[in-house]
């Protein structure tokens, strides 16, 4: 089907990014990396890394939170649900046009059937959970001359 690179981050969806990223920082003592607000998803996102070093090479824990006050509504009907906890799985590929075109042609049932702007520069497209065993899988891609 597709060739994965790395797993590029695991995304906590939370209601408060900034506590929650303090929290977990110090409970397991995790660098901070990229923040911002993704406007194309209408969420604020926080990333933490294992070590300062390698934040551009390393696997990423997002935390996700709707943008104030009234941010991506998707994220808050999850949030309503199920609470705070596990969002989704980001694998980073090289051709996410083309991993798209493959994914739908195999009948995998896609959320974004063309990249969108992610955060830290990447492009995004999500994969409908109804396919991939109920867990919801993000792919992206790094624009050339984009940061990792």
């Amino acid at each position: 089907m597709i060739k994965v690179k790395r797993i590029d981050h695991v995304a906590i969806a939370v209601g408060d990014r900034d506590g929650a990223t303090r929290q977990l920082g110090e409970i397991f003592g995790l660098c901070d990396g990229a923040r911002e607000h993704v406007a194309a998803q209408d969420v604020d996102v926080a990333f933490l890394h294992a070590d300062a070093s390698t934040t551009a090479t390393d696997t990423a824990l997002e935390v996700i939170a709707p943008a104030a006050p009234d941010g991506n509504p998707g994220l808050r009907k999850f949030l309503d649900r199920r609470g705070p906890g596990l969002h989704h799985i980001c694998f980073e590929v090289d051709d996410l046009p083309g991993a798209l075109a493959s994914l739908k042609a195999a009948g995998v049932r896609l959320i974004d059937d063309a990249p969108r702007p992610g955060a830290r520069g990447h492009l995004v497209a999500f994969l409908h959970p109804a396919s991939t065993g109920g867990i919801l899988f993000e792919l992206c891609a790094t624009p050339h001359g984009a940061k990792a």
